[in-house]
């Protein structure tokens, strides 16, 4: 275990200024919080913090960020508490202790809403103080070194989750060390049989080409010395997990892998990195295509090298990187790296966010949050982006825009502004005109013809890979749809305040907001719309002594909301209305435009649905709502599609005659008058039938199934009840659709 006097000195090796007396403070405190605490390994709990620390010192950061680090467990597994650390050490280090306590407990692999949840949380807390994610990764890759000594069904979730989300967000934030060191360690725990062949497949190609590797690199120094280039050349390796993902990806073997081994140069200039592409592609030839620029055009990770490949000394494809010491240290710690975490600037957000393009990236992903996203699709947006390759697309004007790889046109559209995006009707792809479905490449210029008024075809959200274009064609098609709901809700209070013999404004409505429980008037008319709200209760919130017969209202309308046939959900749907003189309900429909034709509403086709009933709506788009009771099994159909589901109630006044579908299955004794006694008692309890099936069992008995019409779930289970009693009657039972 390190001791005090370690970890000042590790600090005061990069850092002379350090504050000792806060170091020391830190340290003898979180040794006596955590007292006789063990870990797993039997290790005492206190060495935990300690190399986290280490991981830290090693990326040379600030005092406040290496003491949060020591004290990162204390709020959580002992008796410190925020306000006491924060009078010892200060409201900063209390701020970031307080932001690390509250992630401790993540479960990131899981889809469920709570567990996504803490995502959010995750980043919400990074984008407040990126140290945060400083400590939380280095937290995870001391856990990740010591997972042998946890049980193997919670190491699979830790290993797991690292993979998922903690390996991909260190390489987003341009930690490419780190991110490495996650990955070869999670890989190793997850797949051990893949690790270990791949493990020794790379100790067989050290072995027979360790001089040849020498070689190579002696005469690139020698070449690059020829030139007036001081340079430091050094084999770099490819790591296991990297080997094992692209021959997965790539469906190929070992043996075809031409990029194992690769070269480092490092000089001491940019306009060295220039003159050493300059010698090296004068000496040896060049592997075409295999040449990028990240100096000119660095990855929004900051990430800045010269690519090139070449046949190089005997004949062998050699693949360089050329970067400067300074690339070299942001290439292998990225946003670690910056200057502003190793001097106590860290506050300064504005300089933060100007300086750090991968930071940047952090603060975009986050105003996604603020864009009314579930959990769970902020969830889905967020891997989406972290773990795509990416290409580079620029704009007629020049601008730079980076983006998965497999994105196309639209995407580009809403990488742009959202609003290029809603109203994007066509592209043109290096001058000329594409399809806005086109995949993009590398260096294409892209140019999106717009129409304003246009909104983005739901089916959109299936074509684009990028988080933000699926964001905002969500949220586009939920805006459109609570538009058309408002529309519809507007018809329906005019006409209720018509009823009335009120006037009508919106400006009246305005006063009322709160007594309604709504932000605005269009929150109104939507709830209206959706049949959220009755329209006499908007009635009556302006004109406080108003009263309607609902009866009798529902009698006058000639067309109308929800609440005419019981159902409280409306959207341009068919609604039934009672006959005069005891007839057959009718159909009445109101359109919404906009939504591909009327939205009828109908009942479950094999059992219906009555009043007592808990029911759902189910959306089917271009055909419209179908109604089914909570307990129908046809509703398991829809379980991955929560989309589609609306939230419906029954408003029937007691004691009104109207007529609902019910199925009913009847087992009877096969004998003269069966039938008539069972329709007797059907139409004894006043309901109709509508429609009867007959099916043979055997010589003895015939099943009947008959669609009936009743008014509410009692009349139903009366009637059930009286079908039971009769002696010809074996089983009765419902059908639910």
């Amino acid at each position: 275990m390190m001791r005090q006097y370690e970890l000042v000195d590790r600090v005061r090796r990069y850092n002379p200024q350090a504050d000792e007396i806060l170091l020391n403070r830190a340290y003898v405190y979180a040794m006596k919080a955590h007292g006789a605490q063990k870990r797993a390994s039997g290790d005492p709990y206190f060495s935990h913090p300690l190399e986290v620390a280490a991981i830290l010192t090693d990326m040379k950061l600030d005092d406040a960020t290496i003491v949060a680090a020591v004290l990162h467990d204390t709020i959580e597994d002992t008796d410190s508490t925020r306000e006491e650390i924060d009078r010892l050490f200060g409201q900063d280090i209390g701020r970031l202790v307080d932001g690390l306590t509250k992630l401790k407990k993540l479960d990131l692999v899981s889809k469920k809403a709570a567990h996504a949840e803490n995502f959010r949380k995750l980043l919400l807390a990074i984008a407040q103080d990126v140290r945060v994610l400083l400590v939380k990764l280095a937290d995870r890759l001391h856990n990740m070194r010591t997972l042998h000594f946890v049980p193997p069904e919670k190491r699979e979730r830790i290993a797991e989750e690292t993979l998922d989300i903690y390996a991909p967000l260190a390489g987003r934030m341009g930690m490419q060390g780190m991110r490495d060191e996650l990955e070869d360690l999670a890989f190793r725990h997850l797949m051990p049989e893949a690790y270990a062949t791949i493990e020794a497949r790379l100790d067989e190609f050290r072995r027979k080409n360790g001089k040849a590797i020498a070689t190579i690199e002696k005469e690139f120094v020698d070449e690059l010395a020829a030139h007036g280039i001081k340079a430091k050349v050094a084999g770099r390796e490819k790591q296991p997990y990297s080997v094992w993902r692209k021959m997965e990806r790539k469906s190929i073997a070992f043996e075809q892998l031409s990029d194992i081994f690769g070269f480092r140069v490092v000089v001491e200039s940019v306009e060295d990195c220039y003159r050493v592409i300059g010698a090296v592609h004068t000496k040896w030839a060049v592997v075409p295509g295999r040449f990028k620029d990240y100096i000119s055009t660095p990855k929004p990770n900051d990430y800045q090298s010269i690519h090139t490949t070449v046949v190089g000394p005997g004949r062998q494809r050699v693949e360089l990187q050329v970067r400067t010491e300074a690339m070299q240290d942001i290439a292998r710690n990225g946003i670690a790296a910056h200057a502003l975490y190793k001097d106590g600037r860290v506050a300064d957000r504005e300089t933060l966010t100007g300086e750090s393009r991968a930071y940047q990236w952090l603060r975009r992903t986050i105003e996604m949050l603020a864009e009314g996203d579930t959990p769970e699709e902020f969830l889905e947006h967020t891997k989406l982006e972290l773990f795509h390759d990416q290409v580079f697309c620029f704009s007629p004007k020049g601008r730079l825009i980076a983006l998965p790889r497999g994105a196309n046109a639209i995407d580009f559209a809403y990488a742009v502004h959202t609003d290029v995006g809603n109203s994007a009707v066509g592209a043109k792809i290096n001058g000329r005109h594409a399809p806005l479905v086109s995949e993009l490449q590398n260096g294409d210029e892209v140019e999106i013809t717009r129409t304003e008024g246009q909104v983005p075809p739901a089916a959109w959200e299936s074509l684009v890979v990028t988080g933000k274009a699926r964001s905002a064609i969500r949220r586009a098609t939920r805006e459109a749809v609570r538009a058309q709901y408002a529309g519809l809700g507007r018809q329906i209070v005019a006409r209720a305040f018509e009823r009335a013999g009120k006037a009508y404004s919106e400006d009246r409505l305005k006063p009322v907001l709160a007594r309604l429980a709504r932000v605005n008037v269009e929150d109104v008319l939507a709830a209206v719309g959706r049949g959220e709200m009755f329209s006499g209760d908007v009635v009556k919130a302006v004109y406080p002594d108003f009263k309607e017969d609902r009866k009798a209202a529902a009698a006058a309308r000639p067309h109308g909301e929800a609440g005419w046939f019981g159902m409280k959900k409306a959207a341009g749907l068919v609604f039934k209305i009672p006959g005069e003189g005891g007839d057959q309900p009718s159909q009445q429909s109101i359109p919404i435009r906009g939504l591909q034709g009327d939205l009828p509403v109908r009942f479950a086709p094999n059992g219906g649905a009555v009043p007592g009933d808990r029911i759902v709506g189910i959306l089917t788009p271009g055909e419209g709502i179908t109604i089914y009771p909570i307990q129908s099994p046809a509703l398991t159909d829809f379980d991955e599609q929560p989309e589609r589901w609306l939230d419906v109630r029954w408003d029937v006044e007691e004691g009104t005659h109207e007529f609902f579908p019910a199925r009913i299955v009847i087992t009877a004794i096969n004998e003269p008058g069966a039938l008539g006694t069972i329709s007797t008692v059907i139409g004894d309890n006043d309901a109709n039938i509508d429609n009867i099936v007959f099916r043979p069992l055997s010589a003895d008995f015939r099943e009947m199934t008959i669609d009936v019409e009743v008014n509410d779930l009692k009349h139903l289970n009366a009637i059930i009840s009286n079908l039971r009693a009769r002696s010809v009657v074996s089983k009765v039972e419902r059908v639910n659709a």
